[in-house]
C-alpha cells in the first residue's frame, strides 16, 4: 500500500516539475472586452499566462498597476493548431489617459505603444514540456514604465482573423509548495482544453478520479482480509 502511494507521488512530481520554470495561469470568464471590464493582472512582474481567443475585429483588455521605471515584459504565442499558422494579433500597451478621458489627443497618442509581429510564418516553435504542447512565437515586448499609474494591454485583431493566443506577462517565477497540488494540475487541464486535446483531458480526469477509488478499494480489501 505504501509503495503504491509513494509511486503515485513520484509520478506527480516528475510530471509537473518542468513547469516550475513557467507561468502561473490566470483563468477568466471571457468578459474582458472593454476598459471597464479589463482582466486584472495582479502583479505585472510575476510570470503569468492567459489563454484567450479573438473573433474578427475583436479586442481583449487587460490591466495592471505599475510604478515609474518598472521593467515590463509581455509576449504572445500561438498554439500550434491547424488554421493558426498565419495568425498574429496586435499587442497594444497604454496608460489610462484614454480610459479616463484625460489629456490631449497628442499625449494620448504618445502614451499608446503598438507592437506587431514582423517575423516569418508560421514562426519559431516553442515546446512547453509541462503540457507537452508546442506554440508559435509572435511579438515580444520589453520596455520601461514611464510613470506611476494604471496601464492597459489590448490584444486586437486588425487583419480580419479569428483565433487563439496565449498572452504572457512578467518574468519572476513565483510558485509555492501548494501550487503543485492545486494551481499546476488545474493549469494542465486548461492547457489540454486550450489545445483541443480532449483525449488527454479525459484520461487525466479518469486518473484523477480513479486513483482515490483504487486506494479506497485496496484499503477496503486489506481490512476484509484482516478480519478473516
Amino acid at each position: 500500500m505504501r509503495k503504491v502511494i509513494f509511486l503515485f507521488l513520484i509520478l506527480i512530481v516528475l510530471s509537473i516539475s518542468p513547469f516550475a520554470h513557467a507561468h502561473k495561469l490566470i483563468s477568466h470568464d471571457d468578459s474582458h472586452r472593454d476598459f471597464e471590464s479589463a482582466l486584472v493582472i495582479p502583479d505585472h512582474k510575476i510570470s503569468w499566462a492567459i489563454y484567450d481567443n479573438l473573433g474578427v475585429e475583436e479586442s481583449k483588455f487587460y490591466t495592471f498597476d505599475a510604478k515609474k521605471d518598472d521593467s515590463f515584459y509581455a509576449s504572445i504565442v500561438i498554439p500550434k493548431l491547424e488554421g493558426l499558422e498565419n495568425y498574429s494579433p496586435s499587442l497594444i500597451l497604454m496608460n489610462d489617459d484614454l480610459f479616463n478621458g484625460a489629456g490631449t489627443s497628442s499625449n494620448i497618442e504618445s502614451s499608446v505603444q503598438k507592437f506587431l509581429y514582423e517575423g516569418d510564418y508560421p514562426g519559431n516553435e516553442f515546446y512547453e514540456p509541462f503540457g507537452q504542447v508546442t506554440y508559435w512565437e509572435r511579438q515580444e515586448v520589453t520596455t520601461i514604465i514611464p510613470a506611476d499609474g494604471q496601464y492597459f494591454i489590448l490584444v486586437s485583431d486588425e487583419k480580419n482573423q479569428s483565433g487563439k493566443y496565449a498572452l504572457a506577462v512578467g518574468t519572476i517565477e513565483d510558485f509555492s509548495g501548494s501550487d503543485f497540488f492545486t494551481t499546476l494540475p488545474k493549469a494542465w487541464f486548461e492547457t489540454k482544453l486550450f489545445f483541443n486535446d480532449y483525449v488527454s483531458f479525459i484520461i487525466g480526469i479518469s486518473i484523477l478520479v480513479g486513483f482515490p477509488i483504487m486506494i479506497f478499494l485496496i484499503i477496503f480489501r486489506n481490512k476484509i482480509f484482516r478480519r478473516k
